[in-house]
Order: C-alpha cells, then structure tokens, then sequence
C-alpha cells in the first residue's frame, strides 16, 4: 500500500497495523486497556515525558479515545483492537503530526510489552498502513468494517460483544453520534440496524458458501 507522505489538518485516515508473525499481543484484556491507554495519553498535545515515566509518577487515569478532543492530535472516530492487530478511524487536528504519534504509541507499547514478557525485537509487521478516506459513504462504510472485525474473524457472534471495541459506545450514545459531525447516521438505533443488517448478510453469505462447498 502506498504510504501518505502529507497527513492534513481536517483530513480522515483508516490507520491500522498487525503484529509481526501474527502473534497474540492483544489476546490479554490488560494488554488492549495498555495499548488504549498509551494512545490516549500521546495523543495529548502538552505530554513531556513517555508513558513508562509518567506511569512510575503517577496514577494514570484513563478516559475513553473516542470523547477526547481538546489538546488533542486527532479525534477518533472509531476503533476496534483485535488479538492480533488494531484499527483506527481517525480526523486529523494538527497537519503532519500522525506518524510521530503513531510512531510514539507503537514503540511505547513494544517497550511494554517486551519488558512484561522477556523478549527482544519488533513487535510490529511493518510500518502502520494508512487508507485516506475520500467521501462520506466510504466513512461510513470504514466505521462499519472497523466494527464488525471481531465478527468477521468468528471472534464475536455480534460486534457489541466485543469488549474493545467504539461499538458499544455508537449504540447506546445518543450524544456521541450527535457529536461527531463526520457520520451521517446520527441515530442509535439506524446505526446498529445498518451494521446489523450487514452481519445478517455475512451470515448468510457464509451459509452459502457452505452449501456451495456441499
């Protein structure tokens, strides 16, 4: 894929990446809080020290990706992390700044992960892929994708039964649809029904191709 040199103010990008050998680095609950909490914190403006450091200060206390928009690089739009991978919906508030927050969430999280399991090396496939998002159907139809992840890999029977995942969140917050200007759908119930209506055809579709195979 070919990577975006120029991440504009006001532009929205599809950011994601997998681990390297597709090794579980997700697959433990305190793990995926971990990687959340190091992107909420670097995605802070006025941060001055890495997250270790500020950790061993002080009590770290976390707030939701998903409302954080003051002081902030990015507003997240939607996310969803994965055993193996994580996805990103993001809306740009400062131009140029996304590789060196990523850059920073990424090794911090390497750093953490390799202290807590006694290991060395990259934890990462590659450098994190970025897919720009150029109207609002494909916004739409990104947010959805990124929300039926679980689903899709047979992890989850429904995407709100997935704990680390802004699903839940689309679905029972009246205001955060409200709230984020960029999605077209602002109500709970639409959204679900639009998400929903595509597991069902998923499904299906699976049915199909077994009785295909048959």
């Amino acid at each position: 894929m070919r990577r975006i040199e120029n991440f504009i103010e006001g532009d929205i990008y599809h950011v994601f990446n997998k681990s390297i050998s597709n090794y579980g680095i997700f697959n433990d609950l305190n793990n995926s809080q971990r990687f959340l909490n190091t992107f909420h914190y670097y995605n802070n403006t006025s941060v001055t020290m890495c997250f270790s450091d500020f950790t061993k200060r002080k009590v770290y206390e976390y707030k939701n990706v998903i409302y954080q928009y003051k002081n902030t690089y990015c507003k997240v739009l939607s996310y969803c992390i994965m055993p193996d991978h994580y996805h990103f919906l993001l809306k740009l508030l400062k131009s140029n700044k996304l590789s060196k927050l990523i850059g920073n969430i990424e090794n911090s999280y390497t750093r953490y992960f390799n202290t807590k399991f006694n290991r060395r090396g990259p934890l990462w496939q590659n450098c994190f892929k970025v897919v720009k998002i150029r109207f609002g159907d494909q916004l739409l139809r990104v947010s959805r994708y990124i929300h039926l992840n679980p689903v899709v890999k047979h992890l989850a029977n429904k995407p709100d039964d997935w704990i680390f995942s802004s699903y839940k969140d689309y679905i029972t917050n009246r205001t955060l649809l409200e709230n984020i200007s960029d999605i077209s759908i602002k109500s709970t119930t639409d959204y679900a029904k639009y998400v929903e209506d595509y597991t069902n055809y998923l499904k299906e579709l699976k049915d199909i191709k077994k009785l295909t195979l048959d």
